[in-house]
């Protein structure tokens, strides 16, 4: 295929793109690589995909094959009363069913484009496992992240609740200060609580996904991709749409309609039935030969129904190419959109939001210690900074995504 040179230069790909490479595995370390390799090697749902592969394979050589002859056994003529077998006429034959011209050829052709559908839709469920590999994991990555956060700010909260309590007994503050600052210490506690659930929740659908019971215990390495770096070719969508399975899937399935149609025009046609036999007349004492010729009356067409449903399979399975490729056009330009929009809001967050965050922190904690500020203000500012580095977070995820989604998109295309 032509396009494969163009596909395999729209990626950049880093650390999350080896996935064929061989990988060792600290004790107890998951590396993204080994992930894929785990889910590819074990996932459930791609083992289903790949026995329906195998399943039709089978059907396919199925379809090709003819039906066996059939042995036939006669005793004619055999006397009422006496004599039996020894005064009849005995006939031993094989006869052989043989389709109309064409009928095999259709069904040959029905049976490999289902096996080439079937082949092209596991490739296809295989670049989205990947795919829900990469976004599973960095998840997880985010979800960690997120609570490290969490954390730090229970500690700010903890230590500010405690000095708040000391300052009022002096008398330097106000009751409701302390309060104040004690509501944000349990609020930041249950935040904190909220981000340990989600880090479970993320590491339950990575094990899911990789067919494993638990992943508790897993440590990931590497980290999310933050650079936001990512070639892409002019007219990629359509160097994937030539290639992608889904739309290889689409259009065997036009194939196979076509055929399913050809296939039902013959079917009034009939198969004929030969046969050749020989045996012996024991009463006339004479061997004997028969030959055997049965042809089915196609008096009415009995096949109007198959020939109505196998027109109306093929409108729908060209609608189903001009669907798929609206919907792949569609994703990719979805993704392509999204990944933009992330990157600039994660190079955004990176060179000026955090640190003006990060600057704007330090002001109030140096004036915090000078008295210029109340706790308050103290814990305000640092819920502000950790909203910003959450919000980073967030933004990291859904570039991270956006590139797995790219990724999928041109990894499913096979390199010829």
């Amino acid at each position: 295929m032509k396009q494969i040179p163009l596909l395999k230069s729209l990626i950049c790909l880093g650390v999350a793109a080896a996935v064929t490479l061989p990988v060792a595995a600290a004790d107890g370390a998951l590396t993204m690589a080994r992930a894929i390799r785990l889910a590819l090697d074990h996932n459930p749902q791609l083992q289903a995909s790949d026995a329906r592969k195998e399943a039709g394979v089978g059907r396919a050589v199925q379809a090709r094959a003819w039906p066996n002859p059939e042995l036939e056994v006669s005793a004619e003529d055999m006397p009422a009363r006496h004599g039996g077998l020894s005064q009849a006429k005995n006939m031993a034959g094989i006869t052989q069913v043989v389709p109309y011209p064409g009928k095999k050829k259709a069904d040959a052709q029905i049976g490999a484009a289902d096996a080439a559908a079937g082949a092209a839709e596991w490739r296809l469920r295989r670049a989205e496992l990947v795919r829900e590999v990469k976004i599973a994991y960095c998840q997880v990555q985010i979800a960690e992240r997120s609570a490290a956060v969490a954390a730090d700010l229970v500690r700010v909260a903890d230590a500010a609740a405690t000095a708040a309590a000391k300052r009022n007994v002096a008398g330097e503050i106000a009751l409701q200060e302390q309060l104040r600052a004690e509501i944000q210490l349990e609020q930041t506690k249950s935040e904190k609580v909220d981000a340990a659930r989600e880090i479970a929740v993320a590491r339950q659908e990575l094990a899911r996904l990789l067919g494993l019971p638990d992943l508790s215990e897993a440590q990931l390495t590497g980290a999310p991709d933050e650079s936001g770096e990512l070639a892409l070719v002019h007219g990629a969508a359509s160097a994937i749409l030539a290639g992608h399975p889904a739309m290889v899937a689409a259009r065997a399935r036009r194939d196979q309609a076509v055929a399913t149609l050809r296939r039902a025009g013959l079917e009034p046609r009939p198969d004929v039935t030969v046969g050749v036999a020989g045996g012996r007349d024991e009463a006339a004492n004479e061997n004997q030969m028969a030959l055997r010729l049965s042809i089915p009356l196609p008096l009415f067409d009995r096949s109007k129904g198959k020939q109505q449903e196998a027109r109306a399979g093929l409108r729908e399975a060209e609608a189903g190419i001009a669907a798929t490729q609206q919907e792949l056009l569609a994703a990719w330009r979805s993704a392509v959109a999204s990944y933009q929009a992330a990157a600039a809001q994660v190079t955004a967050h990176r060179q000026r939001i955090l640190p003006k965050s990060e600057q704007a922190l330090r002001l109030v904690q140096t004036g915090f210690d000078e008295g210029k500020f109340t706790f308050i203000d103290y814990l305000d500012i640092q819920r502000t900074t950790a909203g910003v580095r959450l919000a980073y977070q967030k933004k990291l995820f859904e570039l991270n995504s956006a590139r797995a989604a790219l990724e999928a998109m041109a990894e499913a295309v096979p390199a010829n």
